[in-house]
């Protein structure tokens, strides 16, 4: 397996306590998501805990994993449940099936997107090559796997389902860059988890578009400085949430600050 790892020159976002705007938001209003409800077949590994992966946080731009509330119950998907980083953020329920020897019955585990594991062309599906297309494939932290299945197990076919998250706290933005360029970096989000288009507005502009610079991290140039900024977020099913004034006028690059959640 290969997890796709991230350049030092995108970390834009070192772990920074969490400020909580006091500033008025509230939300739009928001569709029912339809999350597929069917068990899908799929296979899973797992890497070491001392793994340096867990400390960058993958693909999708998450950071520190542990100190971002995601903790050990992550996943990172290969190519044909990536979507090219659009799922990021999404949460699934696993199950181990078929391989008595192994499974431990009656258990699952919820995980959330947060990597990509790589493909890997110079093995073929079945060896090396787990994670190449048109394979479905997780890779687990041991201490996610381990709770499914026995270690000794390894490559273990799965079931897998799209369930809606729940998280603590409001949806987290932390903001990166320099100069008119804001990076900013959305985590901590209930309902589908995925977020697909971002707007963001200062108190001497109207909403601005952001574009998916990789993984959940968007960015704009507009100078946006000494502005409060309120986001508008729309997630992978439909919902619209906005947050009003959630950096007050003097924030600065590297702090995070959290706003409101989607219904979970």
């Amino acid at each position: 397996m290969l997890l796709l790892s991230l350049l030092v020159a995108f970390a834009l976002f070192s772990p920074t306590p969490f400020v909580h705007s006091h500033y008025n938001w509230s939300p739009s209003s928001s569709s029912t998501s339809n999350f597929q409800s069917e068990w899908r077949p799929a296979r899973a590994t797992y890497y070491a805990a001392a793994d340096p992966r867990d400390v960058v946080g993958g693909a999708c731009g998450y950071g520190d994993l542990e100190r971002n509330g995601y903790g050990k119950a992550t996943a990172g998907l290969s190519t044909v449940l990536f979507d090219k980083g659009q799922i990021c953020g999404a949460c699934y329920e696993v199950r181990c099936v078929e391989d008595l020897r192994w499974c431990i019955p009656g258990t699952s585990i919820i995980v959330t997107a947060t990597n990509f594991c790589a493909p890997n062309y110079g093995f073929d599906l079945d060896g090396g090559g787990h994670c190449n297309p048109p394979n479905a494939h997780f890779v687990l932290p041991i201490e996610a796997f381990e709770k499914i299945a026995i270690w000794k197990a390894s490559n273990m076919p799965i079931q897998y389902r799209r369930i809606k998250c729940r998280k603590e706290g409001g949806v987290r933005f932390t903001l990166g860059g320099s100069g008119i360029f804001l990076s900013v970096l959305i985590s901590n989000v209930a309902g589908s988890g995925d977020i697909v288009a971002v707007k963001v507005k200062g108190s001497r502009t109207g909403w601005l578009p952001m574009g998916r610079n990789w993984g959940q991290n968007w960015h704009i140039n507009a100078d946006l400085k000494n502005q409060p900024l309120s986001f508008e977020m729309t997630s992978g099913d439909g919902a619209t949430l906005t947050s009003y004034n959630v950096a007050p006028k003097n924030w600065n690059f590297g702090q995070t600050f959290e706003g409101k959640q989607f219904g979970s």
